[in-house]
């Protein structure tokens, strides 16, 4: 995850830069059901309204939720599927919320209503976040369900007059880009102080929709938005939170639009990037699914690590004998292509591995999605230096 507000934070008022500090244990994101009321065109867990065999149960959940306290998971962001469908995720998400996690519920929203806001507010999670994919008729289409953009809207009313921390999340493709700025003033007319911008991953649903993956320059479009919108922000003091994921080329482009904006910062904010690393699938962020398989994010549904039947997810996260894991475990990382020749892969981290395992069937071949210019990342200037071409300094 990218925090775009957090970086622009500190172009505007700059803090002593701290020592980095590794996470206790990596965020776990958990599909503990893989049931939805829902066939969204760009789901990863190619989730269906039926149930699926073979689901951890109750008793199991709660076994590997001792196991990840004991192994210093800070976060669990619990998912599906739909996990409002799951009987028990109020239990479940009480459990977690008493033994210290951070609980976060990602949901599309719908099924949100005036009887289980109750229960949700009980619970008292830390975040909920809520898919919106544009307006109305945009919305209803990509969830393939006539009303769902209404049904999930009421979701997050409900859940802002209850008080409860409430984030719109967006997953962008070329069909629905232009709607950005529409969310942005429905963020704004709502009262929503969280913003999730999520470049479209090529896994599930989301592989087979990916010739709708937006363009290189609309991407740089969307970007640029959301950057004034967050430098306008926190120059307003509004207390708003614009973060991106699933692109993590997102730093590098930031710091060449912070060059131009904030050229006096441009050095304290590289070293910030490069602090932040990138790219931290299968290190700082995990997955477990609904049948307990560990994955090294939630795009990697595809590759299994172990089991948590049969292994605890210490043990699975921790064995670097898997050859993915132990790529991406690795620093650097053995990337190819652009990626190994990018000036700004200390900040980037050759960004994300399905893709590129997707398109060329090598998970280590570059990111097919990243949108910045050869001249961008070095690549142009070094190939001019080396044909004895490069204008002076």
């Amino acid at each position: 995850m990218f925090r775009i507000s957090s970086f622009i934070r500190e172009l505007v008022e700059p803090t002593p830069q701290r020592p980095h500090r590794q996470p206790p244990g990596p965020v776990v994101i958990w599909n503990l059901v893989r049931r939805c009321n829902l066939t969204c065109k760009h789901c990863y867990s190619i989730s269906a309204d039926k149930d699926f065999a073979g689901e951890l149960s109750f008793d199991e959940v709660c076994q590997v939720m001792d196991d990840l306290q004991r192994f210093h998971v800070p976060v669990l962001i619990l998912s599906g599927g739909e996990p409002l469908l799951r009987p028990d995720i109020f239990e479940i998400a009480s459990r977690a919320k008493r033994m210290g996690f951070y609980v976060a519920l990602s949901t599309n929203g719908t099924l949100i209503d005036s009887e289980n806001i109750k229960k949700i507010d009980t619970v008292a999670f830390d975040y909920v976040g809520i898919s919106i994919d544009g307006m109305r008729d945009t919305h209803d289409i990509f969830r393939r369900k006539k009303g769902s953009y209404d049904s999930a809207l009421r979701g997050l009313r409900l859940c802002r007059e209850r008080g409860i921390k409430v984030g719109l999340r967006f997953t962008m493709t070329e069909d629905n880009a232009t709607e950005l700025p529409f969310l942005l003033n429905l963020m704004d007319e709502e009262g929503v102080d969280k913003f999730y911008f999520s470049h479209l991953n090529y896994a599930g649903r989301g592989n087979k929709n990916r010739e709708s993956d937006a363009f290189l320059d609309t991407t740089r479009k969307a970007m640029d938005l959301l950057f004034e919108r967050a430098l306008s922000d926190v120059q307003q003091e509004r207390a708003t939170e614009f973060v991106t994921g699933n692109n993590d080329a997102d730093g590098v482009y930031l710091l060449h639009w912070a060059s131009r904006r904030f050229p006096a910062q441009a050095e304290r904010l590289h070293a910030r990037l490069v602090q932040w690393g990138g790219n931290s699938s299968g290190v700082n962020i995990s997955n477990i699914d609904n049948l307990g398989n560990v994955h090294p994010d939630t795009m990697w549904w595809h590759y299994s690590l172990g089991n948590v039947r049969e292994r605890p997810f210490s043990e699975i996260w921790a064995d670097t004998s898997d050859p993915i894991m132990a790529g991406l475990k690795a620093r650097p990382r053995a990337i190819s292509g652009r990626c190994r020749r990018c000036h700004h892969f200390d900040i980037c981290g050759g960004n994300t591995r399905v893709r590129a395992l997707q398109l060329t069937g090598d998970p280590w071949a570059e990111d097919p999605a990243c949108y910045l210019t050869d001249r961008e990342i070095g690549i142009c200037e070094e190939h001019e230096r080396e044909m004895g071409t490069a204008p002076s300094r």
